[in-house]
């Protein structure tokens, strides 16, 4: 079974990308989240991959990080989520929001995303695997006293970020929190407009 693949991003279309590995282009199948990621970087990318075999066909589904793979894998166990919509609801919320959602048990919160509908996400709510999986992964709410992650020292590419989009009209904290997450998922020594362009969607999630 395929574990990760290395590769450059050929193209990317609804739902998918399509991986270049030594010339073979692998077609997986991603979040809206983790593609808009990918369209943010530049070279080769790392994608975890999850491989579903099914009665006629094989499907690749590709993440950037341990922690959408695992939340992946716990909602294609409950009862009528199957992988497509797993990713309908990674591509709404991250990983932390999700399990955010589940254990305040926010109903509304997850019919809202797109394409999921009100009784398949009361029955991710009410889930006991799914509630098992959220504890412990519930980060302290923003404007309860959870610290974002460390920003690079001013004059930094995160520096510069955090005031172009203050003079977009974001306030500080915001900006800072947006741009601590496009840090994080784009890695040490991220451009300033690559770190710019991911900070706009963080913030407007």
């Amino acid at each position: 079974m395929i574990g990760s693949l290395r590769g450059v991003v050929e193209s990317t279309g609804e739902g998918v990308c399509v991986l270049d590995v030594n010339g073979v282009g692998y077609l997986v199948a991603c979040s809206r989240r983790t593609l808009d990621r990918l369209a943010a970087r530049e070279g080769a990318q790392r994608l975890l991959i999850e491989t579903r075999v099914s009665q006629d066909a094989i499907t690749l589904y590709g993440f950037l990080d341990a922690a959408e793979r695992e939340a992946f894998r716990a909602l294609i166990e409950v009862k009528t989520v199957g992988p497509q919509k797993a990713l309908l609801v990674l591509s709404g919320l991250s990983p932390e929001q999700l399990a955010r959602a589940i254990a305040g048990k926010e109903r509304k919160r997850l019919a809202e995303v797109k394409g999921l509908g009100a009784a398949t996400a009361n029955r991710i709510v009410d889930e006991p695997a799914m509630q098992k999986w959220a504890v412990g992964r519930v980060l302290p709410e923003e404007d309860g006293g959870g610290a974002p992650p460390a920003l690079a020292a001013p004059g930094g590419a995160e520096a510069d970020a955090i005031s172009a989009l203050t003079n977009l009209g974001l306030k500080r904290p915001e900006a800072e929190r947006a741009v601590a997450r496009a840090r994080q998922a784009l890695g040490e020594g991220a451009e300033l407009n690559a770190l710019i362009t991911l900070a706009l969607r963080e913030s407007a999630r």
